[in-house]
């Protein structure tokens, strides 16, 4: 499946267009994000690009190149940008890891192994205290180390400001023009739930396809530039390709929001959208939730969003209805017009767009239909319709490894997504597909039904209503269904009426019995033994990412948390403590 026409020409990399804003818009903001005293500090193209420049220049000095690349530790800031786009203009590969690898992490194990892949010729950490201890454990002498700030006792750093001042500009324009689709730009690591990650490589002309496909499919970014507040990591494709690149493709300005769709922090994304509006703006279905909630006690908040607001994306994980239905009634509510509200599916190995709904639909979850450019092919999987992708935009592989590189594709050279998909009209493959979970997650009954995961999964935690983050699915080659259930704590505890630990609040009577009931109605709509989860056991333990039962995008490993829980999964068909069944 494919679409009809075929995708237009793209260009060479992404530094052109740096290049092209900072000739027509030179005195634009493209860059901000506040300083410790909570001021923006506003980056124009014409800054940015004498930057980029001087910094390209003095990391030639340092003799990287394709194979010396540069290690990015940190979370996003003006001068990881400022790095990242002047190892592009140079040629020189970066790669922004997780900073979970450095700062929750215990052993730095996953750290250790990226470092082994890549080879680094520099790191680059913000806070060099901060990151003392995961730099102690990767870093060796042919290592340079840049810190923006709080450099550690005999951490031998190099000040960043040092990297723009007085170096050879026209070295950097040299090897710009000697850049071309080919150059690798960076790496990109997979979550590593079964081991070290894999170091996706990304070319300059795989991430232009890639923008290219975006620019088609949302052409009013040609005529209203994108203004963008984002908290989402660089290290993760959506975030550190699509958003970034797609905000310097259109000319737009990306204000860098220090909050997260976290109790604790999304009280600074709540400040930011209160003073910036943005055009386009992504979230996880766990910040919508917190900020529907905040839009309604706030409308003055509320009109800030929406009033210069185009498109609402959701990615990452299942969206609730009922969250759905208040984004479309907040935005008629402000606006006078719904404003679209949509999701899409890619990888890391796509760059990510792939396939992507345009239109508005009246409910959640589906993800449209291949971008142009893109081919989907569509392989029976037991009772599921696997997904496999060709494009320009899609990987040439993973550095260093070249058998998992040979394991990602099959012999037509299609990528295989690892996804199912589900048409929502099997008649019409043009009004969109919807998510049917992980292949590689799906299993049988004792009683040979197959059930899909990823899809009993999100009917769980959506009927729950904000209650439940994540379910852990169980009951392969047993009886009937289970679930181990991770919950939202502050949505349990404004249902207690109280605060506490999870431990706590879930032994409450109330709270039990609300509990129940949910569960009861779930297997009442059930339409058979493979969506029938009988019993429930609330977690009271956060998933360990050094176990592989969380990636560092906040993804459930459900075979990893079943590895490693075996008590509770024990407990669950044995009646034990806590359990909760559905009433008969």
């Amino acid at each position: 499946m494919q679409q009809v026409a075929p995708l237009g020409p793209w260009i060479r990399c992404l530094p052109d267009r740096l290049v092209h804003w900072a000739a027509e818009r030179p005195d634009q903001p493209y860059l901000a994000r506040r300083d410790h005293g909570g001021d923006w500090v506003r980056l124009s193209y014409r800054v940015v690009l004498a930057q980029v420049r001087a910094i390209g220049a003095a990391l030639l000095e340092r003799n990287l190149s394709q194979t010396r690349p540069i290690l990015i530790l940190s979370e996003n800031a003006l001068e990881h940008a400022l790095l990242a786009l002047a190892a592009q203009y140079i040629g020189v590969p970066y790669a922004p890891v997780s900073p979970a690898y450095s700062l929750v992490s215990s052993d730095h194990s996953k750290l250790k192994g990226i470092t082994e892949t890549l080879n680094p010729g520099l790191i680059f950490a913000q806070d060099g205290q901060k990151y003392a201890s995961a730099i102690a454990a990767i870093r060796t002498p042919e290592m340079e180390l840049v810190v923006v700030e709080n450099p550690a006792e005999n951490q031998k750093a190099t000040d960043f400001t040092s990297l723009s001042v007085g170096t050879d500009t026209a070295r950097a324009d040299t090897a710009f023009a000697t850049v071309t689709g080919d150059t690798v730009a960076k790496y990109l690591f997979t979550s590593g739930s079964t081991g070290t990650p894999k170091a996706v490589i990304n070319t300059q002309s795989m991430m232009m396809a890639n923008m290219a496909m975006v620019d088609d499919c949302f052409r009013f970014l040609r005529v209203h530039a994108p203004v963008i507040v984002d908290w989402a990591p660089w290290n993760h494709t959506a975030s550190g390709n699509k958003v970034f690149n797609l905000t310097l493709y259109h000319g737009g300005t990306f204000y860098i929001d220090d909050g997260k769709p976290a109790p604790a922090l999304i009280g600074e994304t709540i400040r930011n959208l209160r003073e910036i509006s943005p055009t386009w703006y992504f979230n996880v279905p766990a910040g919508w939730d917190m900020l529907v909630r905040a839009f309604k006690d706030d409308p003055a908040l509320c009109n800030s969003f929406f009033s210069e607001l185009d498109m609402m994306m959701y990615a990452g994980a299942g969206m609730a209805q009922h969250t759905w239905d208040d984004l479309m009634e907040l935005s008629r509510q402000t606006t006078g017009r719904e404003v679209l509200l949509t999701s899409g599916l890619g990888a890391t190995e796509t760059a990510p767009f792939a396939l992507m709904a345009t239109t508005q639909f009246a409910s959640s979850g589906n993800i449209g239909v291949p971008a142009r450019g893109i081919t989907l092919k569509l392989v029976p999987n037991e009772d599921k319709l696997e997904a496999r992708l060709k494009s320009p935009s899609i990987t040439p592989g993973y550095l260093n490894d070249p058998a998992k590189t040979a394991e990602a594709f099959d012999d037509e050279e299609f990528y295989l997504l690892g996804d199912a998909l589900r048409p929502a009209d099997p008649n019409d493959y043009a009004q969109g597909f919807f998510f049917d979970g992980r292949v590689a997650e799906n299993f049988k009954l004792r009683t040979g039904t197959w059930v899909a995961v990823g899809a009993l999964r999100a009917s769980l935690v959506d009927h729950f209503g904000g209650l439940v983050r994540d379910a852990v699915i169980l009951g392969e080659d047993r009886d009937f269904l289970a679930a181990l259930l991770f919950f939202n704590e502050p949505a349990l505890r404004d249902l207690a009426g109280r605060d506490g630990e999870v431990a706590d609040l879930v032994s409450l009577p109330p709270v039990r019995q609300k509990l129940e009931g949910l569960l009861t109605s779930h297997v009442r709509l059930a339409t058979g033994s493979a969506s029938r989860v009988l019993k429930i056991l609330p977690l009271i333990s956060l998933p360990d990412l050094d176990k592989g039962e969380v990636t560092d995008k906040g993804s459930i490993n459900q075979r990893a948390v079943i590895r490693c829980r075996p008590d509770a999964v024990s407990a669950i068909y044995s009646d034990g403590a806590g359990v909760i069944s559905a009433r008969r």
